[in-house]
């Protein structure tokens, strides 16, 4: 087992789907085989506009040919395992090329840069991911929630990255799979990504140590097999929330705020939806509520 980095680009032409699936030809085979059972981080190719550099975390559970295209296989991720980092990773930083390892012995970037998919070292994963999973501004925990983060994780001050553990001078991703902490990280991710801003109502309120009033509230719920990625989240007040998950509203493939005829009171929460008609979302198509997560709540909560 190793851990490795998968090259994704948003408009690729594979057929990917970075939380469920991985598409690539024969001749990388060897090097995905390599990750089976272990972490990989998603990285966006620096030619890319607004390129989001390395953006994710995922495990390979299993390595198989792909049924509908001959000479290719699917590097197939573990259920729940995926998660999006709340910082951007570039490919450089201040102190130079984040990964070290594709420099060669004169210090200069080699063709391993250009591998879409290629290992890369346990001292390089761990850097990446502490800096894409760092919380240097927390946000604050609402009153009577519990934390499950302990502390002295051996990093540098101002990164806080107590998931990664080191053991045998090797880090293991250990805590990503807490419930506690993907739901913190997961509200801060979406909570970025809709700057604080409910996406139906529009508002966007803050009380004075900083707190916003929105939630992170998953479109497939995470009870129902929903992963926790950026497009299947939504920011919302806690009156939209309680909404949207009683099915009272819900959204089309447009983003049109769909209202429940079976809903005692429409005209109120008609006056709830911003003048548009449509939710608020992020400016990137990728942090977009995604039509399989809206389908879903249609199908499976939304009150026609």
């Amino acid at each position: 087992m190793g851990f490795g980095v998968f090259i994704h680009r948003t408009d690729s032409i594979y057929d990917d789907s970075p939380a469920a699936q991985y598409q690539f030809p024969s001749q990388y085979l060897g090097r995905v085989q390599a990750c089976l059972g272990d972490w990989i981080i998603y990285y966006e190719p620096r030619k890319v506009a607004a390129t989001r550099g390395y953006f994710a975390v995922a495990k390979v559970a299993q390595v198989i040919p792909d049924a509908k295209a001959t000479g290719m296989y699917l590097a197939l991720i573990e259920p729940g395992s995926y998660f999006d980092f709340v910082n951007a990773v570039p490919f450089s930083g201040p102190e130079g090329v984040i990964e070290r390892g594709v420099l060669n012995d004169a210090g200069r970037i080699s063709g391993r840069a250009q591998a879409a998919v290629r290992p890369i070292s346990a001292v390089d994963f761990n850097r990446i991911l502490s800096i894409g999973l760092a919380e240097c501004q927390p946000e604050l925990p609402r009153s009577g929630e519990a934390t499950d983060m302990p502390t002295g994780a051996g990093f540098s001050d101002g990164i806080q990255a107590p998931f990664i553990l080191f053991e045998e001078e090797r880090v293991r991703v250990t805590q990503l799979s807490s419930r506690i902490v993907r739901d913190r990280l997961f509200r801060r991710l979406i909570l970025q990504a809709y700057d604080k801003r409910c996406a139906i109502t529009g508002l966007k309120l803050i009380n004075g140590g900083g707190r916003a009033e929105v939630d992170a509230a998953h479109i497939r719920p995470v009870e129902a097999n929903g992963p926790d990625i950026l497009s299947n989240g939504i920011a919302l007040s806690g009156t939209a929330h309680w909404m949207f998950d009683r099915g009272l509203i819900g959204l089309s493939d447009d983003l049109e705020v769909l209202v429940s005829r079976h809903a005692n009171d429409r005209d109120s929460i008609q006056g709830l939806i911003n003048k548009t008609g449509r939710v608020i979302v992020p400016v990137g198509t990728h942090a977009r509520p995604h039509p399989q997560f809206l389908q879903w709540h249609r199908e499976n909560t939304f009150k026609q």
